[in-house]
């Protein structure tokens, strides 16, 4: 066990350590996602049409994000992007916390989810910047590990500090975004512009993106990554309102839905270390199925322990498909245009997020819960099959073929 762990966590260099630090401390004080909405219907006494209009714009900006994000990335270096971001996040947070008016509400909670989503790219740049072959993977897994841990430990937390009122958790995120955009700018070099030396730098906005759209078995990959986004987004939008039919209280979807955490928790490192021999694109076309079919199970629950099931099947999906997909996508990526490339990755997570619910919400009303579930179980075959056929042209066309191969054969 000691060797495991030893080397799960070593062979890393000290930059990503310090880029992984600020990830669980951004993590770990980002409460304004989680209680928004509780301030906005509870805290200042909005209606549930405003306060899913200001959701909608905390989501739509990070759909803006993820494009602008990528661009500046290249453009203007990968530390620079994250400072910028993080700080425009404090200060958006603050008056976010202390506006007065629906107005000012709406446009701060538009530029906070732009803010807050827009060093994204960069991070992942970095990352893949920063490592190659077998450690990147591994990087990636500690990573997005880092993010989840602290995500949880803010959940637990954020109900505890409301009590004493809302604007504190406000100035705490804004404190955290702060550090964390000053600690990545004082101990991360730029890693773009080495990386970048001896590729042509486009720096035009639009042509810079074409060049992105025009890689098709990129677009493919991303296109199946937004199915598989739609699928996660399921578990916070249709498995509650599934719950709700049938009888059961928000308590009991609290609890099941914690499974999902603390799996992440406890088994992401070790699930990551299991899969790394083997070949991406079957990863990540397992990953599908098991993310469809566990969502599909839902339509055969009866009692909580059938939901736990449902859940931890599925979330045995998203831990072996997360770091696996963020390491295709940057042996994808060409140097000059990684930004760009972790942007468009990122605007599949966000654009489903604005999906998801709309979507969700349509079929429910019209065709019943049961719809959705059998819908998901297709939609991660569909996945597994694009997944299994992209992922092999991906594979051969990469122009870092060798070190994608070391990674799966390590």
């Amino acid at each position: 066990m000691k060797r495991v762990v030893r080397e799960s966590f070593s062979g890393l260099p000290r930059e990503f350590w310090w880029l992984w630090t600020a990830t669980l401390i951004n993590s770990l004080g980002g409460f304004v996602g989680i209680f928004l909405a509780l301030y906005l219907t509870t805290g200042l006494g909005y209606s549930a049409s405003f306060t899913g209009f200001v959701g909608s714009l905390y989501g739509g900006g990070a759909v803006v994000a993820a494009i602008l994000g990528g661009f500046l990335t290249d453009r203007i270096g990968r530390t620079r992007t994250i400072l910028t971001a993080q700080v425009t996040t404090g200060l958006s947070t603050l008056a976010l916390g202390f506006a007065d008016s629906a107005a000012v509400i709406a446009v701060m909670a538009f530029v906070v989810g732009v803010a807050g989503a827009a060093a994204r790219p960069a991070i992942g740049a970095t990352i893949a910047d920063l490592t190659e072959g077998p450690e990147r993977q591994k990087a990636f897994s500690l990573n997005y590990w880092a993010g989840n841990l602290g995500f949880g430990a803010s959940a637990a937390i954020v109900g505890m500090v409301a009590e004493h009122g809302f604007r504190p958790l406000f100035v705490v995120e804004a404190t955290a975004t702060f550090v964390c955009g000053i600690l990545v700018y004082a101990r991360v070099p730029e890693t773009g512009a080495q990386r970048i030396r001896g590729h042509v730098r486009d720096s035009r906005f639009l042509a810079g993106y074409a060049s992105v759209c025009k890689d098709l078995t990129f677009m493919g990959i991303v296109g199946m990554t937004f199915l598989m986004a739609l699928l996660f987004q399921q578990a916070a939008t249709a498995l509650p309102i599934t719950m709700g039919i049938r009888g059961f209280s928000s308590a009991d979807y609290g609890m099941v839905i914690s499974l999902n955490g603390f799996m992440i928790v406890l088994l992401q490192v070790l699930l990551s270390r299991a899969v790394k021999s083997v070949s991406p694109r079957r990863v990540l076309a397992a990953s599908a199925l098991l993310c469809g079919y566990g969502l599909a199970l839902v339509v055969c629950a009866g009692s909580l322990p059938f939901y736990f099931l449902a859940v931890a099947v599925w979330t045995l999906g998203e831990m072996t498909f997360a770091p696996v997909i963020m390491n295709l996508v940057s042996h994808l990526s060409p140097a000059a245009a990684r930004g760009r490339y972790q942007g468009t990755y990122q605007l599949a997570f966000s654009g489903a997020a604005l999906v998801a619910p709309l979507s969700g919400g349509y079929v429910i009303d019209h065709f019943g819960v049961d719809t959705v579930w059998i819908t998901c179980g297709a939609i991660g075959t569909v996945a597994a099959v694009g997944y299994a056929l992209l992922g092999r042209a991906a594979e051969e066309r990469s122009s870092d073929t060798a070190d994608l191969t070391a990674a799966a054969t390590h």
